[in-house]
Order: structure tokens, then sequence, then C-alpha cells
């Protein structure tokens, strides 16, 4: 785990519990949610706040910085599934990401029908 790595994880590790508390969507806003995925790898679940930008039932996680973060990863080709924390909600997914022309990795989410 480099640098960076750590430096993330730490964050992330103080930043997940806050934005479970009760009543924080109104301060942090709605562009930030909590996603949770199974590793392709290791198997292991694994949960992290990410930024995104939601239209009906499709999500977009833009990944900053994508060649330091692996995460993503676990997405590519057909995909994989994926819940997040939407308006309080736990809602589940397809997800599948993809890197543009220019290197830019982006998430999409779609989601499963409400229950």
């Amino acid at each position: 785990m480099n640098r960076f790595q750590r430096m993330a994880a730490m964050v992330n590790g103080a930043v997940v519990p806050v934005l479970r508390m009760p009543g924080i969507r109104t301060v942090v806003g709605g562009s930030i949610t909590l996603i949770s995925y199974t590793g392709r790898k290791s198997g292991n679940r694994f949960e992290l706040p990410v930024g995104y930008r939601r239209s009906g039932d499709t999500v977009t996680i833009g990944v900053a910085m994508p060649d330091k973060k692996g995460w993503w990863r676990n997405f590519t080709g057909a995909g994989a599934p994926i819940s997040l924390t939407l308006d309080g909600t736990t809602r589940t997914g397809h997800a599948v990401s993809r890197r543009d022309d220019q290197g830019a990795v982006s998430v999409r989410v779609d989601l499963d029908p409400a229950p």
C-alpha cells in the first residue's frame, strides 16, 4: 500500500461513520454517498465514500486520480454488483467502469428497481 492509499484509507475510515449518522445528508449535501462492493480478487466486502451524480435510475461516479486507486477496477469488463446509500436508503445495482480517451475514469451504476 503506497502513501496515497494509506492516507485515503485513513480519511475514508473517518468519513464513513460520519456519513452513517442520521441527518448528516443535509450537512454534506446530496453529492456524497457510501458504496459497498465485494472485491473480485479478495472476496472481501469494502465500503467507501464517493462523489456522485444521479439522473433517474442511473448514478455516475467520477474517479479522481484513477491510477492511484484500485477500487474502480472491480467494475471493469462486464461490471459487478454494487450497493449505494441514496436518500437514506440502500439501493443495489450493477456497476461498470470505463476509461475514456483522455484517461478519465467513471463508474456507471444502473440501479435495480426500488422495492
